[in-house]
């Protein structure tokens, strides 16, 4: 391994450490709900999920965990509470949910990572990473994604498994 690979690596433990830095623009994930299977998207307008009780409610105990765990990387208000809905039972398995990451399979995504100097821009599909810093296109890994595939462990399907990033806590 070369020193510019090793000090990628070092960022890339430290970027995990500031989840804050990058923004989700977009995303699709599989969520293996306790009743059935559902995909969530969340995209420029909005949420969506393809069960009944967003359907009806605009909310769900799905996108409630995806708000939650996920919440320094979606600059955005959670969605409140709707009329009717049974609000401890949906927060309730909201919160089981975010300790069951296990039940998130991301298909897709684009995000950008808020740098000192720089922004950049980086996603995962058809189970590849993508980034436009100088790194990954002569590379095919970079730190920002390192640190994301770090972030999203075992919610990710990928081809190739990038280079190990130290273990951090995680908030």
């Amino acid at each position: 391994m070369d020193y510019g690979m090793i000090g990628k690596i070092e960022k890339a433990r430290r970027y995990t450490e500031e989840p804050e830095r990058i923004t989700f623009k977009s995303f699709k994930a599989h969520f293996r709900g306790s009743n059935s299977d559902y995909d969530i998207t969340l995209g420029a307008n909005g949420w969506s999920c393809t069960c009944p009780g967003f359907h009806s409610q605009n909310i769900c105990p799905h996108v409630m965990a995806m708000e939650k765990l996920f919440r320094p990387m979606l600059k955005r208000e959670p969605l409140p509470y709707a009329h009717g809905q049974n609000v401890v039972s949906d927060v309730e398995k909201a919160n089981r949910y975010t300790n069951e990451k296990d039940r998130i399979q991301f298909e897709t995504f684009e995000a950008v990572f808020h740098g000192e100097n720089s922004e950049h821009h980086f996603g995962f599909t058809d189970h590849k990473w993508q980034c436009d810093c100088d790194f990954f296109k002569s590379r095919d890994v970079c730190s920002h994604t390192m640190a994301m595939e770090r972030l999203l462990t075992g919610m990710l399907d990928i081809a190739t498994p990038q280079v190990a990033v130290p273990e951090v806590n995680q908030p």
